[in-house]
């Protein structure tokens, strides 16, 4: 199961490696680590969403290499047998980000987890928090790429001959149909051809918590897409495609998230 219950998480805060990847659009101006510093919950460790992304490329969230990923994650102190709890304070669910990194770089998925409602529920059920800083021991961490769980610019342009996978886009309907210009300057509006819309927003409770396993299977039922096909996620950025993903792990438990990590920013190029 890809998500955990914040009463879950409180009675094990001692058991596991907690991570608060709170990452926000430009527009609305918060800063997620500044965030961390006022509040968090105890022993949580920032994961910062740029800063731990490829640097040599004009595309926001890309997948880093396998040895800055070993580098991140032996800072944070966490090994290969940790059971990690991500949470976030993010109107875009981005701790789903994180989950999709740490399952791409080889940890198992059974050790990684989502806080259902992140911190949003956690302060409104006033669990604990604190602003103390956090001391970590730094780990050697190793990974294995799983490269089938990401997708070019390429694979997704040669897709849409073969028809290998179902694209599904994480966008509301305007953006994907076009009708909204682009929150991210350079980009045209419009979506990836013969691609599918699923907003992210449509699987979220006001709480930030995920509607129910039910309900998430009959919003993908809406698609009418062949259900034995393969499906990748896709977005503005690879965030909200993530949590795309994850919800459909929720109710596909052999599902392991698969990303066309470009996304809009990079398919929407003019």
């Amino acid at each position: 199961m890809s998500l955990v219950e914040t009463d879950w998480l409180f009675n094990n805060l001692d058991k596991v490696k907690i991570i608060d990847c709170s990452w926000h659009m430009p527009q609305t101006k918060r800063n997620g680590f500044e965030e961390y510093e006022k509040n968090h919950i105890p022993g949580a460790i920032f994961f910062d969403l740029d800063e731990n992304s490829k640097k040599n490329t004009d595309l926001p969230h890309m997948l880093t290499d396998k040895q800055d990923w070993e580098k991140i994650v032996s800072q944070m102190g966490i090994g290969l047998n940790d059971k990690i709890i991500i949470y976030d304070n993010s109107d875009v669910i981005s701790s789903c980000r994180c989950w999709y990194n740490f399952i791409y770089f080889g940890h198992d998925p059974k050790l990684v987890h989502v806080l259902n409602g992140g911190l949003k529920k956690w302060n409104k059920e006033n669990k604990i928090t604190n602003n103390e800083k956090v001391v970590t021991k730094t780990s050697k961490y190793s990974c294995i790429e799983n490269v089938a769980l990401v997708k070019s610019k390429k694979q997704i342009d040669e897709n849409i001959k073969k028809n290998e996978f179902h694209v599904v886009d994480a966008r509301s309907i305007d953006r994907f149909e076009g009708k909204v210009a682009e929150p991210r300057k350079g980009l045209r509006s419009g979506s990836i051809k013969n691609s599918l819309c699923l907003p992210y927003s449509e699987l979220i409770n006001e709480d930030h918590t995920f509607i129910s396993k039910d309900e998430i299977l009959k919003k993908f039922k809406s698609l009418k897409f062949d259900f034995s096909q393969n499906l990748v996620f896709s977005c503005g950025s690879g965030v909200t495609a993530s949590v795309l993903a994850l919800a459909y792990s929720l109710i596909n438990d052999k599902y392991l998230p698969c990303i066309y990590d470009g996304s809009w920013a990079e398919y929407g190029k003019i």
